[in-house]
């Protein structure tokens, strides 16, 4: 037996290949699946079943081009309300077979309504099962998302109660959990930073597992979670089944004229580089994302339906943003600056630059009461636990839909927990006209190391 555990960075997606006997089980698969196939070979295995333990909203799942490629089954809950358009729908109870391992699917609702858990077993030691695939139902250290069901907040909490109490718990405290999500996962908000946990563990310290079922439900009804625009296309892919791909594009290296042309005529030019490279000097009119924030944040600015040029620090950050911006179903990376920022700004181009601000700085003004906006684009939950006297809060992803409740105060300096999503908020407010605009890099860590003035937390 094997059992590997696929990690993607940015979404914390988990995925997982097991086999034994000469065939095995991809659960929930990334877009790009040539890992799968990579591990496949190296094991020396055949891969049978592809399961989708629900419909997932964050990324496109790659079953289809696995199946393809491999000739597996695809295998997910059924949907009452929108049916899958490909695969095969699968209900409590069914086991499959992989040598002496058996997967038993449970019927697990509440995150989704498809939403189905897969019990392992390991007939060649016992009749118990051994461990749980629990997609995004039960997660270590929190439970899953009840909020994508408009108007059904309360059924919805109540059926992944049922689910956790009398169908997850009951496996037994040996059991080990095998969640689709890690820490950092827009898909809950208190997991534990580590991938290991028992059901028993989870039973004596997950905090969503110490409430009765009417305070579970009054929590989950209540509880608060950003829903960016992309989980929309997202559903959408993943009802019906994303065409195949094959293999990573490989955007077109442009020199400096060709690219500008190509921004003149549509292109969405996407700054990868760090934060601090960003404010130094950038492409006007170009969108900043830190490479590590394109998952969390780039399904909230950049479109579908438009081509998309890369700026990066070095040829090496194409690899990494081009599979990011494919696992969330983008279809046009188009292009990248050849030479980078270098090249641009030895052509005579202008190019914009956002002024850095320390946070002696911020501990300065607040103490004088200055008259100025201090933009705290953090999520509530992150404020809720401090921010600095007179600051703004607006959530960076809900930024460009609330530009109107900016306060007229200027600068404005954008600030977070520590510069990376600050950068990300002085662009998308430099491209909306505002031209007075600063960014705090090390914000609220840095504010903190300090001693500035600090409310809560």
């Amino acid at each position: 037996m094997f059992l590997h555990t696929l990690k993607s960075e940015g979404l914390a997606h988990l995925s997982y290949m097991l086999g034994a006997g000469g065939e095995a089980a991809v659960i929930d698969p990334r877009r790009d699946v040539d890992a799968y196939l990579e591990l496949a070979e190296r094991e020396g295995v055949r891969i049978a079943y592809v399961f989708e333990t629900h419909r997932n909203e964050d990324y496109v799942i790659g079953s289809v081009d696995l199946a393809r490629r491999t000739g597996a089954r695809i295998l997910h809950g059924r949907d009452p309300d929108e049916p899958f358009r490909y695969g095969e729908d699968v209900r409590e109870g069914e086991c499959f077979k992989l040598g002496d391992l058996r997967l038993q699917v449970l019927e697990t609702p509440g995150h989704t309504l498809n939403s189905i858990s897969l019990v392992l077993f390991d007939e060649a030691t016992g009749e118990a099962p051994v461990g749980v695939f629990t997609g995004d139902a039960l997660f270590i250290g929190d439970v899953g998302r009840t909020d994508f069901y408009p108007g059904r907040a309360r059924e919805v909490a109540g059926l992944l109660y049922d689910s956790l109490h009398n169908k997850l718990l009951p496996l037994g405290d040996h059991v080990i959990l095998y969640p689709a999500h890690g820490a950092g996962s827009v898909c809950g908000s208190g997991m534990a930073d580590r991938e290991f946990s028992t059901l028993g563990y989870e039973r004596r310290h997950n905090p969503r597992l110490q409430l009765d079922r009417d305070a579970f439900i009054a929590f989950k009804s209540q509880e608060h979670h950003y829903k960016p625009p992309y989980f929309d296309q997202m559903e959408r892919v993943n009802r019906d089944g994303d065409a195949p791909l094959v293999e990573l594009p490989l955007p077109a290296p442009l020199g400096v004229d060709a690219f500008a042309e190509a921004q003149g005529e549509g292109m969405v030019v996407l700054d990868v580089r760090s934060p601090e490279a960003i404010a130094a000097a950038a492409v006007p009119g170009s969108l900043g994302i830190p490479l590590d924030m394109i998952p969390a944040f780039v399904g909230w600015y950049v479109p579908y339906d438009k081509d998309i040029g890369l700026v990066v620090e070095e040829a090496a950050q194409l690899e990494p943003a081009v599979r990011h911006l494919v696992r969330l179903g983008y279809r046009r990376v188009s292009a990248w600056l050849r030479g980078g920022m270098t090249a641009w700004a030895t052509s005579g181009r202008p190019y914009d630059t956002i002024p850095a601000v320390h946070a002696q700085e911020i501990k300065a003004r607040t103490e004088a009461k200055a008259d100025y906006t201090l933009l705290d684009v953090r999520g509530v939950d992150e404020v809720a636990q401090g921010y600095v006297p007179g600051s703004t809060q607006l959530y960076v992803g809900e930024l460009g839909r609330r530009l109107e409740e900016v306060p007229d105060a200027r600068p404005i300096t954008t600030f977070c927990g520590s510069g990376q999503r600050a950068i990300i908020a002085a662009s998308v407010l430099r491209r909306a006209g505002y031209q007075n605009v600063e960014v705090a890099l090390g914000s609220m860590a840095a504010c903190r190391a300090i001693g500035c003035p600090i409310i809560g937390g």
